[in-house]
Order: C-alpha cells, then structure tokens, then sequence
C-alpha cells in the first residue's frame, strides 16, 4: 500500500524541482523529506529519484507516479468535500490567497459579508502576488486562489487545479499632468511609445498583459522603473519619471497628485482574474461559500 504522505512529497519535487524547495513547502527539514522519498522507493520498488551529485530529478517512472500522485490528491479532496457536504456543518475555516487590489475590491468585501451572514465560518487572508498564490494552493497552504491570467496560465494542467474566471477589468493609462495628451479624453498606447515607462515586475502578471498591451500596438515599452504597488506607480507619474497603464480597480481610492488617467483608445487590455481550487475540492461546502462570497462581490467590478 502506497502511503499518500509520501506522494505528497514527490508531488511538492515534481512542482518545486529541489527536494530542499520542496521541504520547504511542506514545512519538513529536508533530510525528512528526503527520508520520505526513499521509503517511497522501497515501497514501491522502483527507482523514482535519478540522484546528479547534490541535485535529484524525477526519473520516468517517478514522474508517472507524481502524474497519478495528483490524481490521488484530487481524490482525497473529494472524498473529504463528500464527507463535509453530508454532514452540512458550514463552520470551520477557508484560507484565501490573493494580490493586493483583489483583496482590495473582492476578498475583504467577501470576508465582511461572510462575518455578518455565516459568523462561524473564519476567512484567512494571504496576500499573494504573481505566481505565488498558485504555489500556495498546490502546497496545500491555502484553499482558494485569486489570480491573474496570463501566458503560463494559459496552457496550464488542468490535473491538480480547478479554474474558473471571476472577474475581467480593463487598463487605464496614466499620466503626469504635464503630458501633452493629459487633457486628451482618450489615449492610444501608440502614442506612448516614446515615453519611459513604469511597470510591475516581470514576474508580476500585470507585467505582461503591459507588454502584451504594447506589442498588439508594435512597440516594447522602455521601462525605467519597476513597481509592483500601485500606489507607488502614480506616485512615479505624478513625479513625471513615465507613463503607467494599470488595472482600474487598482486605482481605487489613490490620491494621484500630478497625474492624470484617461481610458485607453484603440486595443484595451484587459486583466482577467480567475479563482482556482485544488481539484475535487471544490464540492467542500465551506469553499462553496466562500467562492459564492467572492462572486457576488466580484460582479460589481465586472458591471
């Protein structure tokens, strides 16, 4: 019998590819972990770790087992999904993890209305940037994920992972006040190609759907600075250090001193957010709650 404890190890080496990354996010010292893939090998009898001085890779018999490892996984999330749906006990607790401005517009209003019609029910809250909410929920650290479409999503497995869109909301240019188009009602992203630039980092989603924005209109943006917290971006164009595009729930509630933001003419990019939960979870009643909360509060940004 194949202890499912341990194809959760091999499955955090498939995603993590070190076994020290993959101990870590399973909270286990790394020699433990290591010490939980061997005993896997003996219990299987095959060899799934090809070992290359101080680094380990999944051997082909080791990556069909991580492939059935999540299929499992999944399985015991629906077996415990069933189990919470027949007993109808909605009390107990939901992680959530998410980027700021969607924790902003969408999470908070959730948990507010979640504390005032379901009190038994206690949301945690994880602000989670990039790809990192995504790893979160893979790890098993959270329950539910807000995140941003983008290209390596797009061909993502869909083994392990429950996606459904959530929210779309389009880009607003900003600009210093001082800039020629400031007074302009629209601004094609054409039209900025000899601007500097402010963008999120490129391991921020945001950060392509910018470059995407701009090679649609066949230019690379000349980026000068680099800021992932929006605020930060409209301080940067107030100061006149470039122009911005940024999501428009992202500029709820700044203060932009000596910038301005017009709607863009022309292509208008678009962020997508979706929710993802580990797959065969999603019939956990605690979760339905919860992904039914975010809807709602969700379908005002999207209106």
């Amino acid at each position: 019998m194949i202890d499912p404890r341990r194809l959760r190890v091999l499955r955090a080496l498939a995603e993590h590819g070190t076994v020290t990354a993959a101990a870590q996010a399973l909270y286990l010292s790394p020699s433990a972990a290591s010490q939980q893939l061997a005993a896997l090998e003996a219990e299987v009898g095959h060899v799934l770790l090809e070992r290359r001085g101080r680094t380990v890779r999944l051997t082909p018999t080791g990556t069909v087992l991580a492939t059935h490892a999540a299929k499992i996984a999944a399985q015991l999330e629906q077996a415990e999904a069933d189990m919470a749906a027949s007993s109808a006990g909605l009390a107990g607790e939901v992680t959530i993890a998410a980027f700021a401005s969607a924790i902003t517009e969408v999470v908070a209003p959730a948990v507010a209305a979640l504390r005032e019609h379901a009190p038994q029910v206690r949301i945690r809250v994880k602000d989670a940037e990039g790809h990192a909410s995504r790893r979160l929920l893979i790890d098993g650290a959270v329950d539910i994920a807000l995140a941003v479409e983008h290209r390596d999503t797009l061909g993502e497995s869909s083994d392990q992972l429950l996606r459904k869109p959530l929210y779309a909301e389009p880009f607003d240019v900003v600009l210093p006040a001082d800039h020629p188009l400031a007074s302009a009602p629209e601004v094609a992203l054409a039209d900025l190609s000899d601007d500097p630039w402010i963008t999120p980092w490129p391991d921020n989603p945001v950060h392509d759907v910018v470059l995407r924005a701009c090679e649609e209109v066949r230019f690379q943006p000349r980026a000068e600075c680099l800021a992932d917290d929006s605020r930060a971006v409209c301080a940067l164009v107030s100061a006149g250090a470039g122009v911005a595009l940024v999501p428009r729930s992202a500029l709820h509630g700044i203060a932009f001193g000596r910038a301005v933001v017009r709607p863009a003419s022309g292509y208008r990019p678009t962020r997508r957010v979706f929710t993802a939960v580990r797959r065969g979870s999603d019939g956990h009643p605690l979760l339905r709650l919860a992904l039914h909360g975010l809807r709602d509060q969700a379908a005002a940004i999207s209106s």
